[in-house]
C-alpha cells in the first residue's frame, strides 16, 4: 500500500502524555458518553471513530482514492517542511457507510461555487487548488493570488430572500463516531458544523460534512479561566505565549485538514479576553484569509477579519423544554434585528431537537442561513 506523510498527533494515544487526562474530562467526551464511552486512559480516539454497528474495522479508503480530484501540489504541500517525514499507511478512517464519489469541481470565475444537487446541494471537495500551501507541518490555508479567500471558497453559498436569518453551529464533532454521523446525515445543509481538531479521520468527516452540503469550521483550543483544571490540551493558545508560539500551535491545528472556512473557539475565556493574545491570533487568522465565528466569548472583539458571535448557546441546560426555549429565542433575536446566531453541542438532545426544529423554521417566516452569511469584518 501507498505511503504518505501526514501530520501525527501523538498526545491523544497511548502513554502518559501530559495533558491526556485533562482532555479526556473536557465537555468534548460528554457527547461520547451518550454514544460510546472511553474504556479508561488506555482508550483511543481510533475506537470512538468505530461504526455504530460495532464493527470496530470501520471503512477503509485508499488516499489515491479519495484525492482523485485534487490539486497538482497536494501530496508535497503534505510533505513537513522540517525534520524527518512521518509516514502512515494510505488511508482514511470515515464513518460506517462509504462515501458517494464526488465529481470533480472546477472553479474558474469570480463567483462562488455553484452548488451540485445532491443531498441537499454538495460543496466541492477540498482542498481546492489556490488556497493551500505546504506549511511546518501539512498544507496551510492562504489567500489566492487573485484575492479570494479560503473564507469565501469554502463556505456554503447563500442568497437571502428577505425573511430574518437564522444560522446555527453545531460543535464538538469528529470523536464520537455516532454522533458525528448523526449530525452530517439529518441536520438541514445550511447549519454549519464545527469539528475538533484533535479527532483521527478529520479530513474524511469534513469531505462527508461538505458532501452533504455542510460548511464546516475548525475548532481552536484557547486557554480558558479555570486552566489547567480545564485543560484544551498539548495545542491549547495560551494567553501569555508569545505570538509566534501562538501562530505555531494554530499553525498546528489548520494543517489538520483543509475544506474548513473558517475556526471557532473551544473554551478561551482567558485567552480571548487578553487584548495581545486576541490580536496574534486575529491578526493569522486574517492573514489566511479565514473568519473566525465564536460562541459569544469574543462578542466584543474584531481584528479586520471576517467575524460573527453567537448570542445564545442553545444547549447550557440539557433538557428538550430548555433546547426549544433557546430556539424560540434565536428565532425572536431574528425578529428584532433581521438575524440571529447560535451555537449548540453535539448530544444527543440537542441533535434531536436541531434537526426538527431545522425542518420547520422555514415555515414561521424565517430564512436558515450559514454561519458564513452572518460574518462580516468588525
Amino acid at each position: 500500500m501507498a505511503m504518505i506523510a501526514i501530520p501525527q498527533f501523538k498526545a491523544l494515544r497511548f502513554g502518559p502524555v501530559p495533558g491526556v487526562g485533562a482532555v479526556l474530562r473536557s465537555p468534548y467526551l460528554r457527547a461520547g458518553a451518550a454514544g460510546a464511552l472511553f474504556m479508561g486512559a488506555a482508550a483511543t480516539l481510533v475506537n470512538l471513530m468505530a461504526p455504530a454497528d460495532g464493527d470496530r474495522a470501520g471503512m477503509r479508503l485508499s488516499m489515491a482514492q479519495a484525492l482523485t480530484s485534487a490539486p497538482a501540489g497536494w501530496r508535497e504541500a503534505l510533505k513537513p517542511a522540517h525534520g524527518p517525514v512521518v509516514v502512515t499507511e494510505d488511508i482514511v478512517k470515515l464513518s460506517a457507510r462509504p462515501l458517494a464519489p464526488l465529481a470533480a469541481v472546477t472553479w474558474n470565475g469570480p463567483a462562488a461555487p455553484t452548488l451540485r444537487t445532491m443531498d441537499g446541494g454538495a460543496l466541492p471537495p477540498s482542498p481546492i487548488a489556490g488556497f493551500f500551501a505546504p506549511g511546518p507541518g501539512g498544507p496551510l490555508p492562504v489567500i489566492a493570488r487573485d484575492g479570494r479567500t479560503p473564507a469565501e471558497a469554502y463556505a456554503r453559498p447563500f442568497v437571502s430572500n428577505g425573511r430574518p436569518k437564522i444560522a446555527l453551529v453545531v460543535g464538538g464533532l469528529g470523536l464520537n463516531a455516532r454522533a458525528t454521523q448523526q449530525a452530517i446525515e439529518t441536520l438541514r445543509p445550511e447549519i454549519t458544523l464545527s469539528f475538533v481538531a484533535y479527532a483521527e479521520g478529520l479530513q474524511g468527516w469534513i469531505d462527508m460534512a461538505r458532501a452533504h452540503g455542510h460548511e464546516v469550521l475548525l475548532e481552536t483550543p484557547m486557554e480558558p479561566i479555570d486552566y489547567p483544571d480545564n485543560d484544551p490540551g498539548p495545542y491549547t493558545l495560551m494567553t501569555e505565549a508569545q505570538p509566534p508560539e501562538t501562530v505555531k500551535k494554530l499553525e498546528w491545528v489548520l494543517s489538520r485538514a483543509t475544506g474548513y472556512f473558517g475556526l471557532t473557539n473551544y473554551l478561551g475565556s482567558r485567552f480571548l479576553a487578553n487584548d495581545q493574545a486576541y490580536q496574534a491570533f486575529a491578526g493569522a487568522v486574517g492573514g489566511r484569509g479565514l473568519a473566525f465565528i465564536d460562541d459569544g466569548a469574543a462578542a466584543r472583539r474584531g481584528g479586520n477579519l471576517a467575524r460573527a458571535s453567537a448570542e445564545r448557546v442553545i444547549d447550557d441546560q440539557l433538557s428538550q423544554a430548555a433546547i426549544d426555549q433557546q430556539l424560540l429565542a434565536l428565532e425572536s433575536g431574528a425578529l428584532q434585528r433581521g438575524q440571529a446566531l447560535g451555537a449548540g453541542f453535539a448530544y444527543p438532545v440537542t441533535l434531536e431537537k436541531v434537526a426538527r426544529w431545522g425542518e420547520s423554521v422555514e415555515q414561521r417566516g424565517f430564512q436558515l442561513a450559514p454561519a458564513s452569511a452572518l460574518a462580516a469584518k468588525r
